[in-house]
């Protein structure tokens, strides 16, 4: 890393709204060069915390050409924080197909194709540091979240490969995986109907509600930024970090060490089922 912070050029995708438009005001505060990115910057014409580049993680095209605009300014790109995310809940039965080919090209294949645009750069300087956002999520299979949790996950475990592939170049690699934090991913997030017939139609109208408030009461995404700002600066950053509430970090441990059946019974009666 750059020991002076100033030309330190830190790319975030999904930095428009939430948890990234978070970590990239903090950032800048602490004197970090940040573009983040947003499939429409039009949008948010008044946005001026930082340089907002068009960026859609389902575009190779689209990628490739904010991540050149970066290159051709300033020669390098230091710190990737591969942030944009989308939520998805409903019966696995009844989400269609397509749907969840869209979870995975946004939380999944998004992040390894802008992360494959970077590396290049990266090693060519000859350092670099790669931060994935995933979810507690990802480390429990949660009813009608199982398809979230499952592209988080996958998320996990290709960055526990990937950073070993690339220790050799200077280049780390890590995950944060945040518990619930106020922000609006609940509004953007693709939500299976509730079908007045279906065999779910109850428990999975209760457990919505129930995320739905857990969401609202969030921490407030400025812990994550901070935990950012602390693995920048961290020579050797470590496989996995968790920023969430106590309990939303301690069911990670005991998934570790209680047998699988009871781990399971302890989450249905937590979402009533």
């Amino acid at each position: 890393m750059n020991s002076n912070q100033n030309d330190t050029i830190v790319l975030v995708t999904g930095g428009s709204s939430g948890i990234g438009k978070s970590i990239g005001i903090y950032l800048v505060a602490q004197g970090y060069i940040v573009y983040g990115t947003s499939r429409n910057p039009s949008k948010y014409s008044d946005f001026d915390a930082f340089t907002l580049l068009e960026l859609d993680v389902a575009d190779i095209g689209s990628i490739e050409s904010a991540v050149s605009i970066i290159e051709q300014k300033h020669g390098r790109l230091d710190i990737l924080i591969n942030n944009a995310g989308a939520g998805i809940t409903g019966p696995i039965e009844e989400i269609p197909e397509e749907e969840i080919v869209r979870n995975f090209t946004t939380n999944f294949f998004g992040p390894i194709n802008v992360t494959k645009t970077v590396l290049p750069i990266m090693r060519k300087q000859g350092s670099g540091l790669v931060i994935n956002i995933t979810s507690i999520a990802g480390y429990m299979g949660l009813p009608y979240r199982g398809i979230y949790s499952a592209s988080k996950a996958a998320l996990e475990m290709t960055t526990e490969a990937w950073r070993m592939e690339l220790k050799e170049f200077n280049i780390k690699m890590t995950t944060i995986a945040p518990g619930d934090f106020a922000t609006n991913i609940a509004a953007g997030r693709y939500h299976a109907p509730v079908i007045d017939d279906s065999p779910y139609k109850k428990p999975y109208g209760d457990t919505l509600k129930l995320m739905d408030d857990h969401v609202d009461l969030g921490s407030d995404p400025l812990k994550m930024a901070k935990v950012v700002f602390q693995i920048i600066k961290t020579e050797k950053p470590k496989v996995h970090y968790k920023v969430g509430a106590f309990m939303q970090k301690f069911s990670i441990v005991l998934k570790r060490i209680l047998p699988d059946k009871v781990y399971e019974k302890m989450l249905m009666n937590h979402y009533k089922l």
